[in-house]
């Protein structure tokens, strides 16, 4: 996992250093290298396709804007990722307003988990409760049941994998009320999971399935 999160800053910089020397011929990498993570974020916030596509397509318009007015050396600085999953959490919280609670989509089509981040392995389901796809299905529900504060964190913690300290930036939390939200979240979905499916309380591990599957 460090070494998965060193890659990404790596890239990082490469890719803040392209801003800061030629904006319009960098751009794109830009896009190339964040669109299909930040769709997926979109996806599992916004709960459907044509949504999480205006989301992704703005954000970027958005950013370039940005980058538009920055000096090169705040483009060089900058914390791309976090940055760009900003704008992204911005844009559908403003579509959300007034909407029903989306349904957080684990659909692994556009997920943007990529090779950056690992595919970790679900192991092996409670039985004889629910299989793999009936988990899967419960847990959109439930996700996107979870309330915002808990909802978004464990998102981009057990969905996009990133790291807590990305998190804190992103929401503008102190880390360790990210990660107080990310462990309320999972408890939350552990104990809607153990309702719908009528696992006895003494059954162990369901909260990191959960977690687990979301990676997916």
């Amino acid at each position: 996992m460090g070494q998965v999160f060193r890659r990404i800053a790596a890239r990082d910089e490469i890719l803040a250093a392209g801003l800061a020397a030629d904006l319009n011929g960098s751009f794109e990498r830009l896009v190339l290298a964040y669109q299909d993570r930040l769709y997926g974020f979109a996806l599992r916030l916004a709960g459907n396709r044509q949504d999480a596509e205006d989301i992704t397509q703005d954000a970027f318009v958005r950013a370039y804007h940005a980058l538009q007015a920055y000096p090169a050396a705040r483009r060089r600085a900058l914390a791309v990722r976090p940055w760009l999953y900003r704008i992204a959490l911005n844009l559908s919280r403003n579509r959300r307003r007034g909407k029903r609670p989306p349904i957080a989509s684990l659909d692994p089509e556009g997920e943007g988990a990529g090779p950056d981040v690992p595919d970790v392995d679900v192991g092996r389901l409670p039985e004889p409760a629910f299989d793999r796809a009936e988990l899967r299905r419960a847990l959109a529900a439930l996700v996107g049941a979870l309330p915002p504060r808990y909802r978004v964190p464990v998102i981009l913690r057990h969905v996009q994998g990133i790291a807590y300290r990305e998190i804190a930036s992103i929401l503008g939390l102190p880390i360790g009320t990210v990660k107080g939200n990310v462990h309320r979240g999972l408890r939350l979905l552990e104990e809607d999971l153990a309702r719908q499916h009528d696992i006895t309380s003494g059954r162990r591990g369901d909260r990191a399935q959960a977690g687990r599957v979301m990676h997916r």
